[in-house]
C-alpha cells in the first residue's frame, strides 16, 4: 500500500486527473477499475474519480509496489540551463528566453524551457523529484524557438491555471520589438485570417475567411525608421502561430532574419555582416491587467525583458537608435507598477499587399 498526501501544487484538480498524472503509463480503464474495486480510495472512502481534491487529502493505493512503478512516469532525464529570471514568486516566474531555446518539447528527447524549469525548481529545493510524478510546472505562453523574450511559467497548479486564464481571455497585453524591411511611418492596426499548414509548419495570411482559418489582429508602432528598415513595437492582440512574422510579411514588411517568411537577399546581408541566423523578434514587454486571486499583487504591473546583445549590435551597426536608452535600462524598470496605456490607433484596416486573394503576398512565404 502507498499513501499519497495531496500537496498545494496538486490541489484543485479532479482525482482522476491526479491519478492519470501519477500513474501516467496506466490505461484510463485500469484507474477507473481500481477505483470501483476500492483498490484506490480517497480519505479512506470509495471514490468515482470526479471528486475535487484538496491539500491534505489522503489517496491510498492498495497496489503492489511493482505495479505502481510499472505505471508511474519514467525517470526524468536531467536537463539544465541557466535561466534569466525577470520575476519570481511562490506561484509564477517570468523568464527571458534566448533565441534557439524551445519553449516546450517538439520531440520526446528534446530539452526545452519546461525541462530547464523543472530542474531549476528541484535544484533550488522548491520541488522534490517525487513531486514531478503528479505535478508538472510548465510555461503558460509559448514563443517560437528562434524568438527571444518573456515567457511566463507556473510553479504551482494555481499559478498555472490563473496565468493561463489571463492569456486565454486576452487580458494580458503582449508587446514585441522587431526590425522589419521597409519604412513604416504610422501606427497601424491590421486584421486578417490565418490558416496553418501543419505538415509544413507554415501559415497563410488572407484578408478573407477560408476553411480552417482563424481571425487575427495585430497592432504595430514605428519607433525608428532608418535606410529602408523600421524598428517596430508590435502589440500582439490575438496569439496565433507565427502571427507577427506572417502578418508583417503579408503587409510587405518581413522581419529581418526570418528564414520562413522573410526576404532571402536581405537576410543574407545580415547573416554575412552580423552572423544573424534567426528572426529579429523579441517578446519585450508584458502588462498585467487588474486581476484577483493569487496574482492580485501583479495587477497593473509591467515587466520588460532587455533586448539580446545581437539585437543591440545590429541596431548600433545600422544606426537604428530609437528608444535605445529605454531598452538599455529596461532591466531596472522590470516589474515596476504602471497602469497600461490606452493605445490610440492612427491607422486601421487590412494589409494592402494581401488585398488580392491571388497575390503572392496573400499566400505562402519562404
Amino acid at each position: 500500500m502507498r499513501e499519497l498526501i495531496i500537496q498545494e501544487n496538486e490541489a484543485g484538480q479532479r482525482l482522476d486527473k491526479f491519478l492519470g498524472k501519477y500513474l501516467s503509463r496506466a490505461p484510463v480503464s485500469f484507474i477507473y477499475r481500481m477505483l470501483r474495486k476500492k483498490n484506490i480510495v480517497l480519505n479512506g472512502k470509495k471514490a468515482g474519480g470526479g471528486e475535487k481534491i484538496s491539500a491534505g487529502d489522503s489517496v491510498k493505493l492498495f497496489l503492489a509496489d511493482e505495479t505502481i512503478e510499472k505505471f508511474s512516469a519514467a525517470q526524468r532525464r536531467k536537463a539544465s540551463a541557466r535561466l534569466d529570471i525577470i520575476y519570481e514568486d511562490s506561484h509564477v516566474l517570468l523568464i527571458n528566453k534566448p533565441a534557439g531555446m524551445l519553449s516546450q518539447k517538439a520531440k520526446p528527447r528534446d530539452d526545452s524551457l519546461t525541462e530547464y524549469l523543472e530542474s531549476y525548481l528541484v535544484d533550488s529545493g522548491q520541488l522534490k523529484a517525487e513531486d514531478l510524478r503528479a505535478f508538472h510546472p510548465s510555461v503558460c505562453n509559448r514563443l517560437d524557438r528562434n524568438t527571444s523574450g518573456i515567457v511566463t511559467a507556473g510553479k504551482s497548479l494555481a499559478g498555472l491555471q490563473e496565468m493561463g486564464e489571463l492569456f486565454r481571455n486576452r487580458k494580458m497585453r503582449k508587446y514585441y520589438r522587431c526590425i522589419v524591411s521597409g519604412e513604416i511611418r504610422e501606427k497601424q492596426y491590421v486584421r486578417g485570417y490565418l490558416t496553418k499548414d501543419n505538415e509544413k509548419n507554415q501559415v497563410r495570411i488572407t484578408t478573407y475567411k477560408r476553411e480552417g482559418s482563424l481571425p487575427i489582429e495585430t497592432e504595430y508602432t514605428p519607433l525608428t525608421v532608418m535606410r529602408g528598415t523600421t524598428l517596430l513595437e508590435v502589440h500582439l492582440i490575438t496569439g496565433r502561430t507565427h502571427q507577427i512574422r506572417a502578418h508583417l510579411s503579408s503587409c510587405g514588411h518581413p522581419i529581418i532574419g526570418d528564414g520562413k517568411y522573410g526576404d532571402s537577399d536581405r537576410n543574407r546581408y545580415y547573416r554575412e555582416k552580423y552572423g544573424l541566423a534567426h528572426q529579429l523578434l523579441h517578446a519585450y514587454r508584458l502588462e498585467f491587467p487588474e486581476t484577483a486571486g493569487i496574482l492580485a499583487h501583479l495587477s497593473g504591473r509591467e515587466f520588460c525583458a532587455p533586448l539580446p546583445d545581437l539585437f543591440h549590435r545590429i541596431m548600433e551597426g545600422e544606426s537604428i537608435h530609437g528608444n535605445m536608452e529605454q531598452q538599455r535600462t529596461s532591466r531596472f524598470n522590470a516589474g515596476r507598477f504602471r497602469k497600461p496605456d490606452k493605445r490610440v490607433v492612427s491607422g486601421t484596416g487590412t494589409c494592402p499587399h494581401s488585398e488580392d486573394p491571388d497575390s503572392d503576398h496573400a499566400g505562402q512565404y519562404r
